[in-house]
């Protein structure tokens, strides 16, 4: 599921180009259009994530796979670049409940000693997804027009709901801690498919916290690694979605060819799948917090080195190594977030984190269309978002919860 996550989230930068040339549309305009489906996926981590805790996992990876199947589906019958921000939005309500859901049932499905490295490894679907639909772009626009991607990506993801409905399983914790209708007989079932024994009852409810989802994330002991955490995600994520969104659009402006331009964003997303499952292993051995901060100062500096490296025959090596970076540190971050938070409102710390850390994201992609009309060349966009991604790595280091090593 995150594979079809990370497709359906980068299928419009393989798109813009193409978009832009056929519709004859400015970076400005662009810049809206991503921010737009980031903008949904906001609320959706936000508003429809907390649900997850109440309704289950599995039922909210099916409901965001709708959602995101359907609206994609639909983005290549737009007509106009009002459509295409109207279905972004859509496809983002679903893609930002997703990886909070799928985050948060690894965590609970994993041993406490490599929790760490299991949840990223599951989010490293993301750039799997990433990496795969970019291989097919190149292959498919050149030839069929922008809307074939998106129609392939709709079904892509449609055909995936009967697997997730009969292969998938329910958080155990889920059911023993939030106890739904039947979660005692569910449970057993799942304990029986692990080969564990039987529970004649369940275990007493734990107090449920009152008031909105918000105030159990910001009560207490939570308050101030929540506030670190948030910081260090908006600040993540601003870099991470404008190298995402406009990598190939920046690479096309730099002379190459609409394959090419593509190939840029996959390279970068093959090192993302590294850069995650690396951080995930080190994190298990070195402490999170520290592996993720160094990971992010050092991507800043990469960036910030940038110059050094264009026209350089490796430079397709160095958009891989700034994926490696940018999103091993950042997919990190979602295993924080899963750590330091109990089952009980897990998802809801996930998602009020990934919807606050993607505020960032929205401003990151729509600064740098401002950026790039501006004439700004890919060197000094890259020197200013290395900022961020410093101080990203620097507030990481800092984040007070004890949970978190």
């Amino acid at each position: 599921m995150n594979m079809l996550d990370g497709m359906d989230v980068m299928v419009i930068s393989y798109a813009a180009p193409a978009i832009a040339k056929g519709w004859s549309v400015s970076p400005e305009a662009l810049g809206i259009v991503f921010s737009s489906g980031l903008v949904g996926m906001t609320f959706g981590a936000l508003f429809l994530t907390p649900y997850a805790d109440k309704i289950g996992r599995k039922a909210m990876i099916l409901v965001s796979a709708a959602i995101m199947g359907t609206s994609i589906f639909l983005t290549a019958y737009s007509t106009s670049v009002v459509a295409l921000i109207g279905f972004r939005f859509i496809s983002g309500l679903g893609i930002g409940c997703m990886l909070a859901s799928t985050a948060a049932l690894a965590a609970e499905y994993t041993p406490d000693k490599t929790r760490d490295f299991w949840v990223s490894f599951v989010v490293s679907g993301y750039p799997v997804g990433a990496v795969a639909s970019g291989l097919v772009a190149a292959k498919v626009i050149p030839q069929y027009g922008w809307p074939s991607i998106f129609q392939l990506a709709g079904v892509a993801t449609l055909m995936a709901l009967p697997l997730v409905y009969f292969l998938l399983s329910e958080s155990l914790e889920f059911y023993l801690k939030s106890q739904p209708r039947q979660a005692l007989e569910k449970a057993n079932d799942i304990l029986a498919r692990m080969g564990a024994g039987q529970l004649d009852t369940l275990p007493a409810k734990p107090v449920k916290r009152q008031g909105m989802p918000i105030n159990s994330v910001l009560d207490g002991e939570y308050k101030l690694p929540t506030i670190q955490l948030w910081i260090a995600l908006f600040l993540a994520f601003a870099t991470l979605y404008f190298l995402t969104s406009w990598i190939p659009k920046l690479a096309s402006n730099a002379g190459l060819s609409v394959e090419l331009a593509i190939y840029a964003g996959t390279v970068f997303n093959v090192g993302a799948f590294f850069g995650i499952v690396t951080q995930g292993y080190f994190s298990s051995r070195y402490g999170l917090k520290r592996t993720i901060g160094v990971i992010l100062i050092l991507t800043g500096v990469l960036m910030a080195a940038f110059q050094l490296f264009i026209g350089s025959t490796v430079l397709l090596f160095v958009f891989g190594l700034l994926g490696f970076g940018i999103q091993g540190g950042f997919v990190g971050l979602y295993a924080v977030a899963a750590r330091m938070y109990p089952t009980e409102f897990r998802t809801t710390g996930v998602g009020y984190s990934i919807g606050i850390g993607r505020l960032g994201g929205i401003i990151g992609p729509a600064i740098g269309g401002v950026l790039i009309g501006m004439g700004l060349s890919m060197v000094a966009n890259f020197l200013i978002y290395a900022i961020p991604t410093v101080f990203a790595g620097i507030m990481t280091m800092y984040i007070s919860s004890k949970k978190i090593s």
